[in-house]
């Protein structure tokens, strides 16, 4: 029989399994923690497994838990705090790997659109394909993920701004936040973020952001909550100012809502160095910018990787990976995530034709009407779509066999249920030894009740345990209750 004091903490520790994370909101600026009002600074990576070919139908990133989990467990040796996935396919089950993320102290960005027919926003002709077609896949995936703790936010649309688009494409991206945010309004149990992920194309750079980010009087839901930037001008041993992020600085720092590099991390010099970490990071870009997710996690036939998957056994952290996480390793956390008033003090200017500089670039916000049935989803929600709910995850060792990029072994990656936020290691990821970011939790032994995902289901679990996480005070006594 278990002593009242060891029962508590076992209770205890099963409830945090499914609560690892406060969800975010923006506040001004920044992004900060909804209960605490702390700064977060996005420390992030783009994941796309299998890149384009690692995506159908049947499959997406977070739909296979023994890979979430082998990738949740690098990621919390290297520091990583949120991830961008970039294609989902909402009729796929995705609480295994939200909650594994979720418990790694991990966050998530989407975006809502993927390449197959009718799940995407055609740039070229924008008009044919804003439908209650491509509404099923952007309010499916909302309807997915919207449970989740640990969803940041959701990306309306990525470079759908550029040489190829027709003129009109902003007001159309823009009516996608609008509808994105009244959906979420009427259908989520709490405000999500929705943004813009642009092309880092500096002559419409500037544009790009007002056109969002100001104020419309009579669609207010319309205005991006944050701002996403693809950008690569940063090549091997550059500088803060040869790579022309005194520029960036200059021009976002007077932006009115979170601004973060979407991607970043040019290939063109290799291995890469990631030099440019300490300049997202440090003391003049910290006030422009909320970090950065950096491209991208696995080795693709773009070079860009910092973990090869050699097979479904086995995987290699590559050079990349170790200089990623010497240099995250150098950063002064207590500042960069330090609140600054100014930063929530911010009022944004009311859309006008002034804001817009070229001529090239859209200066009307004449918005399109939302379509009838587009509006019935709205107003009734989108019918028949599966809703996740985040499930109960045990720490546990990985089934995966990990190796550096000289062919050495790393032993001892464990997959830690956090309490918080994942922080940076502080160590080296290529040492042969457990001492990484990651350890064996209080709670590991139990782990061989668990499926080899680490997952508990919401089934009953053995002696009669319920897994599933229960809310409240109500849901603690009725745990601590069938305990006993």
């Amino acid at each position: 029989m278990l002593t009242y004091a060891r029962l508590l903490t076992s209770v205890c520790a099963l409830v945090s399994t499914a609560a690892a994370l406060t969800p975010l909101e923006v506040s001004g600026k920044d992004f900060v923690n909804s209960e605490t009002k702390d700064r977060f600074q996005i420390i992030g990576v783009d994941y796309q497994p299998g890149g384009s070919s690692g995506f159908t139908s049947k499959k997406d990133p977070l739909s296979d838990a023994d890979v979430c989990l082998r990738d949740a467990a690098l990621m919390q040796r290297l520091g990583i705090n949120t991830i961008r996935v970039y294609n989902l396919e909402p009729s796929l089950n995705h609480d295994k790997c939200a909650s594994i993320f979720n418990a790694a102290g991990i966050y998530m960005i989407l975006d809502v659109s993927n390449p197959l027919e009718g799940g995407y926003l055609d740039r070229s002709a924008p008009w044919t394909t804003y439908s209650a077609i491509y509404y099923k896949q952007v309010f499916g995936v909302i309807e997915g993920f919207k449970n989740y703790d640990n969803l940041l936010g959701f990306f309306a649309g990525n470079e759908v701004i550029n040489e190829e688009a027709t003129y009109s494409a902003p007001k159309y991206i823009r009516a996608v936040v609008r509808d994105m945010k009244d959906y979420i309004a009427k259908n989520s149990k709490r405000a999500i973020p929705v943004g813009y992920s642009a092309a880092d194309i500096r002559n419409i750079l500037m544009d790009t952001i007002h056109y969002f980010e100001c104020d419309l009087k009579n669609s207010t839901s319309s205005r991006a909550d944050f701002f996403g930037l693809n950008s690569y001008s940063w090549c091997g041993d550059s500088s803060y100012k040869s790579s022309g992020y005194d520029v960036l600085t200059e021009d976002f720092t007077n932006a009115t809502i979170p601004v973060f590099f979407s991607e970043y991390g040019c290939n063109e010099v290799q291995p890469r160095t990631f030099t440019e970490v300490q300049a997202i990071y440090g003391v003049e870009m910290t006030q422009a910018f909320s970090g950065g997710l950096v491209y991208e996690w696995t080795q693709e036939d773009n070079d860009y990787g910092l973990v090869k998957v050699n097979d479904s056994n086995t995987v290699t952290t590559l050079v990349d990976f170790d200089n990623f996480q010497d240099q995250v390793n150098k950063l002064d956390f207590d500042r960069i995530t330090s609140s600054n008033s100014t930063q929530a003090n911010v009022k944004a200017e009311t859309c006008d034709t002034s804001l817009i500089t070229r001529k090239s670039f859209y200066n009307a916000w004449d918005l399109p009407e939302v379509p009838s049935k587009v509006s019935d989803y709205i107003k009734n929600g989108l019918p028949n779509a599966p809703t996740g709910k985040l499930v109960s995850v045990s720490s546990t060792t990985i089934p995966q066999k990990v190796y550096d990029h000289s062919g050495k072994e790393i032993t001892g990656v464990k997959f830690e249920v956090k309490s918080s936020v994942n922080t940076p290691s502080g160590s080296s990821s290529s040492t042969s030894s457990g001492s990484g970011g990651s350890g064996t939790s209080s709670d590991s032994s139990s782990s061989s009740d668990a499926s080899s995902s680490g997952i508990s289901t919401n089934a009953a679990a053995p002696n009669g345990v319920p897994s599933i996480a229960l809310g409240g005070l109500g849901g603690f006594f009725m745990l601590l209750a069938s305990l006993v």
